[in-house]
């Protein structure tokens, strides 16, 4: 498959997403009562009121929690969530409105059942909490933050990557069960393989549907086994060279109907990763190995155009780890140089390395 360039948003478009990544950043930042999901509800039980806070949680079912006998002190605490919660719900108005503003302007939009389990996931703190979004959805993170559209296939997949840090960044209050969150969503995820309790799994896929959530880590020396992270109640899967992703996250947004906050690798980082780990696939997953080399190239294609510094650093950073890291990636741009890429020179010039041999396909 020869390499195509990615097209450019119209500055509309551009502008409009930045606007909506500051809305979701300072809605995100406020996070506080009027963000919990659910209301306060009064019941008279043998004429005296008691508070109840009550929640619809997804699928339908609502619950209620017992809070307290009526007092001026909770009557304080309802008013107060009252009066943020309708101040939220005009922001999450305008979030919404922008949204449909940007899809109209032709911006990247993430499907409907991968933004619903990214929703519920972000609700339990994980991206605030270290965990980022990494893989092909993150690509529609970068196709709006550089004001890309990418070019076809670059987007198919049905797989949601998130992954965690090998040390868990200590941010306190910010734990969830993830297998829980996925189960209330009623989508019908089931644990990949089935495994008990005690040893939860690293991938959940939907019954009957290509959909699939991986938690991933960056792998230990001499360990594949996945990795239990008891503040998620979860495993992740190690992955080599994956730590690279994940040092200096950025904060970015899927958007559909609506914005869901997350953190994503730098780009420049991303498209380095990618043309390291395709000449780590086996033979027989070749269809892969070559997604990754063109989203690379698609990546490099803009972050030349408008921010070469970026890729400059992400060199340095990679450099850093090692003569194997390193020779990895010059294979890479081979590779890439061999689908056709067209700035293969410039960005041989931008880094100040020798020019890298086509592999030979035959």
């Amino acid at each position: 498959m020869d390499f195509v360039r990615p097209s450019k948003q119209d500055l509309t478009t551009q502008t409009l997403f930045a606007e909506l990544l500051d809305h979701v950043k300072i809605f995100e930042a406020s996070r506080s009562l009027g963000h919990v999901p659910g209301t306060f509800v009064t019941k008279t039980i043998k004429g005296i009121p008691y508070y109840y806070f009550q929640a619809s949680i997804p699928g339908g079912e609502t619950r209620q929690a017992y809070i307290g006998k009526q007092s001026p002190t909770l009557d304080r605490v309802a008013a107060q969530f009252a009066a943020e919660k309708s101040s939220l719900a005009t922001e999450e108005k305008d979030m919404q409105r922008l949204c449909a503003q940007l899809r109209t302007g032709g911006a990247i939009s993430t499907e409907a059942s991968a933004v619903r389990v990214l929703e519920a996931l972000s609700d339990t703190g994980l991206f605030h909490a270290g965990g980022v979004l990494v893989g092909t959805h993150a690509m529609a993170v970068f196709g709006n933050l550089l004001g890309a559209r990418w070019a076809s296939g670059a987007l198919r997949t049905q797989d949601i990557d998130v992954a965690f840090p090998a040390v868990e960044v200590a941010v306190p209050n910010h734990a969830g069960d993830l297998p829980t969150a996925l189960e209330r969503l009623k989508m019908g995820f089931l644990p990949v393989p089935a495994l008990n309790s005690r040893k939860p799994s690293s991938s959940f896929k939907v019954r009957g549907s290509a959909l699939r959530l991986d938690i991933l880590t960056p792998a230990r020396a001499g360990s594949e086994k996945p990795i239990f992270l008891p503040r998620w109640n979860t495993a992740a899967q190690p992955l080599p060279f994956l730590d690279y992703l994940l040092e200096e996250p950025l904060p970015g947004a899927v958007i559909n109907g609506k914005p869901v906050f997350v953190h994503v690798p730098p780009p420049a980082r991303f498209a380095f990763h990618k043309l390291i780990i395709q000449g780590e696939r086996w033979a027989g997953d070749a269809a892969r190995s070559s997604k990754d080399v063109h989203q690379s190239g698609q990546l490099f294609s803009l972050l030349l155009d408008d921010r070469p510094g970026d890729i400059s650093l992400a060199w340095d950073a990679l450099q850093k780890r090692g003569h194997s890291w390193v020779t990895k990636a010059r294979r890479g741009l081979g590779v890439l140089k061999s689908i056709g890429f067209p700035r293969t020179e410039e960005l041989l010039n931008l880094l100040s390395i020798d020019r890298p041999r086509s592999p030979d396909r035959n």
